[in-house]
């Protein structure tokens, strides 16, 4: 069956759920959109009002709170809302594009250190954001181990590595200082789950 160039386009605004409002758990409406762009605190929080009947914020801080919507980088090496269940195929799917978006950047390599050294920090990573810390926090946390360098080494690795900002309060509650917490994931990715990942980023999608 073949579309015109106006059903093609019907059909697009309504799978992002544009064509009306409809009536969904807000964590099943961030699902079926794959992804909400969440670089600052409000985007979610209006895409969500354009798109669910009666939306109500603190539904979506609940589901934040809750851990049902993540808020991480991924696509577009940016901050995206999406379900919790959802994160880590999209997460294996984009990480080889997160990973070097950093440490081939001049601003780590110039360093002098390796991706390796950079890796070689996720599994103490992930056991020191077991709960929420700031990044002043982390940073602190990786002088320990590289010192001058710490600034940019967590850089690096608050965009690849398997870490969620967290709500810090009341609604809308992403602001200064930002907040992180490890996903319960696994600190890394092999190359065969980020091919499984490819896989079902493009069933999901």
């Amino acid at each position: 069956m073949s579309l015109t160039a106006r059903q093609l386009t019907l059909a697009t605004l309504d799978r992002q759920l544009l064509l009306e409002r409809q009536r969904l758990d807000v964590a099943e409406a961030v699902r079926r959109v794959c992804a909400l762009q969440a670089q600052t605190p409000a985007s979610p929080y209006l895409a969500l009002w354009n798109r669910v009947q009666d939306f109500a914020p603190e539904d979506l801080d609940a589901a934040f709170a809750d851990r049902r919507i993540v808020k991480a980088t991924l696509m577009r090496i940016t901050l995206h809302a999406v379900h919790a269940e959802d994160y880590e195929p999209y997460r294996a799917a984009m990480l080889s594009t997160l990973r070097a978006s950093r440490l081939y950047d001049r601003r780590f390599t110039a360093t002098g250190l390796t991706p390796t050294d950079a890796d070689a920090l996720l599994p103490e990573l992930a056991g020191f954001l077991v709960g929420p810390r700031t990044g002043a926090e982390v940073e602190n946390e990786v002088a320990g181990r590289f010192g001058e360098h710490a600034h940019r080494v967590w850089w690096a690795l608050r965009t690849y590595a398997p870490v969620h900002h967290v709500p810090t309060g009341g609604p809308w509650s992403f602001t200064q200082p930002n907040t992180y917490r490890a996903s319960p994931a696994a600190p890394g990715t092999t190359p065969q789950e980020a091919d499984a990942g490819v896989t079902d980023f493009g069933s999901l999608g």
